[in-house]
């Protein structure tokens, strides 16, 4: 009879790895994933199988997006407030903005002021002056915060506005603030914070959903100024951590009517998360100053397209002179690493930037599988030196350029919620141009030959790793 059992069992778990491998097949984002997944779930189904349902979802759901849905709550207050922007929405001036205005099913606003805010000094003193300045709610989400100096600085910023009575909304991942001490989390409730995790995995129906991230970096004050880019809060985004060194990173300020796009991904989320919607300004506020032109690209697993791969493409096919990018992690999916090829091979300076120094080492190794033939075909790869890089830009030609929260790897193109800014302006391309260029004066370009010079060990696991990639 035990044994009856026991073949039993066994061969409804090799059944369920058929099934399971099955659907992998017919639902993976990528060829690469389908293949991972089928052959380990047709392998080693007592281990790939639980791993597949746990970590191998396709898509989020549940999620309900103002741009993507009809007949909600959320998308008849959007229809109001999209009114409200017509007056500042330029006209789109290429094909390639109209196609990122597409992805990113926003429009192209004008009227805005964006500020580059150049590591974490800069970033942190504006943004805390900026809640500081807050007169009605103070909206914030990032993916890391640490119960450190930084964060406890930040806790007491967002104390002060709240005894004031500015309505503040605190919005965390749970997977990336997992060491968050719920200690914080009180001290911001017993003050009046409305607090949430974005709780991937809600419920019963989405239990499944523990590997999809929201990695987006928002803060809102008003509806009038907003922040976005690469910084989470903890001592090492401020260079204070003797494992990374100096910490190379970008933000963002935006004013004008692009805040409202930022203001309407946080406003999505929180609804994820809580159920809730928000009462919000929804009037779009102009600069004075400046007349930059912006588009909000929010991107997630929840979207019907691969909107932060496509962004990234659709940029590097527009490029004509230059294309320079900034990524932590580089691991690119296909249609991006072609695209980087074709772009080199057509006469464009391809640069990449990446560090010196790993963060996670499957994704460093990843890279050496296919850097050879992006150097072949005239990629210039280049690793900053001073310490980690972790900025997430690109920059076309003398035209246009991005900040935002996406890196190159599949992570950012189809497990985690991001957003960036697009900014089709030639001051604040020049700008970033500017900056750009002063940290490949801190980089060694990386040659073919160093790569080729690996022994064979590092080839392999570097394959291996690579191999992993859309599972990671």
């Amino acid at each position: 009879m035990a044994s009856w059992l026991l073949g039993t069992g066994i061969l409804l778990i090799h059944l369920m790895g058929i099934v399971s491998a099955i659907m992998a097949l017919m639902s993976s984002r990528t060829s690469q994933g389908a293949v991972a997944w089928i052959i380990s779930l047709l392998t080693f189904p007592y281990i790939a199988l639980p791993a597949y349902w746990f970590f191998g979802r396709p898509r989020f759901y549940g999620y309900v997006s103002a741009r993507g849905q009809r007949d909600t709550v959320l998308r008849r207050v959007l229809l109001r407030y999209r009114a409200n922007v017509k007056p500042y929405v330029a006209p789109s001036s290429s094909a390639d903005i109209q196609a990122v205005e597409q992805l990113a099913m926003m429009p192209l606003t004008h009227g805005n002021k964006a500020t580059l805010l150049i590591d974490g000094p800069a970033t942190f003193e504006s943004l805390f002056d900026g809640i500081d300045r807050a007169e009605q709610y103070v909206l914030l989400q990032f993916f890391i915060v640490r119960n450190d100096a930084l964060g406890q600085r930040l806790k007491h910023h967002l104390q002060r506005a709240a005894q004031r009575g500015v309505r503040v909304y605190f919005l965390y991942d749970e997977v990336g603030s997992r060491k968050l001490a719920d200690s914080y989390l009180n001290d911001l409730i017993n003050d009046g914070v409305a607090v949430s995790a974005f709780r991937s995995s809600r419920g019963f129906k989405h239990r499944f959903q523990l590997n999809f991230r929201n990695h987006r970096k928002v803060t809102v004050v008003d509806g009038k100024e907003g922040w976005v880019g690469g910084f989470n809060v903890g001592v090492e985004y401020l260079g204070e951590n003797p494992r990374h060194g100096a910490w190379r990173d970008t933000h963002l300020k935006l004013e004008g009517p692009s805040v409202l796009g930022l203001q309407e991904a946080f406003w999505e989320d929180w609804h994820w998360a809580t159920d809730e919607v928000i009462s919000l300004n929804w009037m779009a506020d102009t600069s004075s100053i400046t007349d930059h032109h912006v588009v909000i690209v929010p991107s997630g697993p929840a979207d019907r397209q691969d909107t932060a791969s496509l962004l990234v493409q659709q940029v590097i096919h527009s490029a004509k002179q230059r294309l320079w990018v900034t990524s932590p992690y580089f691991v690119p999916d296909q249609g991006v690493q072609d695209a980087l090829r074709l772009a080199a091979m057509r006469g464009v300076d391809v640069r990449v930037m990446i560090p010196e120094r790993p963060d996670h080492l499957l994704v460093f190794l990843s890279a050496f599988s296919f850097l050879p033939d992006m150097l072949r075909a005239g990629v210039k790869i280049y690793r900053y030196l001073p310490g980690f890089l972790h900025q997430k830009v690109m920059l076309v030609d003398s035209e246009s350029a991005t900040v935002g929260t996406v890196n190159l790897d599949n992570r950012s193109f189809r497990l985690n919620f991001e957003i960036t800014a697009f900014i089709p302006s030639r001051d604040f391309a020049s700008n970033v141009e500017a900056m750009l260029e002063k940290d490949f004066t801190h980089c060694r370009r990386v040659t073919i030959d160093e790569i080729n010079q690996r022994p064979m060990w590092m080839k392999v696991v570097s394959r291996a790793a690579y191999l992993m990639a859309p599972v990671q």
